[in-house]
């Protein structure tokens, strides 16, 4: 390949990952014609992109950018994944790939996170986190927990008082009712 072409499928590869922070590498090395179109039809639907690089050429092309930790000491061809609702969604879209038997030899192989390079392992350790989606409810929740504790103590409060001085207002209607 000359100089010129890996100059420009690094300036294109720069262009497309330019505002990614966060991604991950998978093996896609090995897979059948039809076994790779679905998969990337289901990354698709996902809203994952995924693109096939050589390793020197994206390493090339992310110098200086957040995903730069990702290449360095990785040999062959991968495919980078990036996109998703965030970088815990991506990975469990991919661990969950992995496991089906339909997309072997489809494998995790590292990523970026945060600025920091991630391996295989810690993929599927990520993607048992909960995602942005779930983070997010768990945190309503607990903001919303000490306001319902509080209305429903006063509610308590407020029903035994009611509850008192409607048994009071019996006992002196049933006491003027003797006179």
């Amino acid at each position: 390949m000359s100089k010129y072409v890996k100059n420009l499928i690094t300036e294109n590869l720069r262009q497309r990952l330019k505002n990614v922070n966060d991604a991950l590498l998978v093996n896609m090395v090995g897979l059948t014609a039809n076994a790779n179109n679905r998969l990337r039809g289901e990354l698709a639907g996902k809203n994952v992109n995924v693109i096939v690089v050589k390793n020197s050429l994206a390493a090339r092309a992310t110098t200086g950018t957040p995903l730069e930790p990702m290449f360095q000491g990785l040999t062959g061809t991968s495919a980078i994944c990036w996109g998703s609702e965030d970088i815990v969604s991506l990975a469990k879209e991919i661990a969950r790939l992995v496991k089906d038997e339909k997309n072997k030899p489809f494998e995790a192989r590292g990523g970026v996170m945060e600025g920091e390079r991630i391996t295989a392992d810690q993929v599927d350790q990520v993607a048992k986190w909960p995602s942005r989606l779930e983070q997010l409810s768990i945190l309503s929740g607990q903001i919303l927990s000490p306001g319902a504790n509080l209305v429903s103590q006063l509610e308590s409060i407020g029903g035994a008082l009611a509850s008192q001085i409607e048994q009071k207002g019996e006992a002196t209607e049933e006491v003027k009712a003797g006179e």
